[in-house]
């Protein structure tokens, strides 16, 4: 991790979003630090501890039941990840191929 990097936090710990009629929440732990870099042949995504566990929770809000189809999250430099990242989408998809 780069120390002299600045992380952005969210505006908000959390955030609702509401699809199919339901509330979903999203958290951020204190302190989360997570930053996305594309390498060119691979994405790496880094993250302190409370970072790890604030991706784990937006992938396990994403994965309840009844989440429909083609949900998802974006996370950029102002929304949640550190200023510079490569932005994220998380998103959900029941498609089999």
């Amino acid at each position: 991790m780069t120390p002299e990097a600045n992380s952005t936090p969210p505006e908000s710990t959390h955030i609702t979003a509401v699809t199919d009629g339901v509330a979903r929440v999203f958290t951020w732990e204190d302190d989360t630090r997570i930053e996305v870099r594309n390498l060119g042949g691979e994405v790496v995504i880094e993250a302190n501890a409370a970072g790890l566990r604030t991706l784990a929770g937006h992938l396990v809000t994403l994965a309840e039941d009844g989440v429909p189809d083609g949900s998802h999250l974006h996370l950029e430099g102002s929304n949640g990840l550190v200023d510079g990242s490569v932005a994220l989408v998380l998103e959900r998809s029941d498609e089999e191929e």
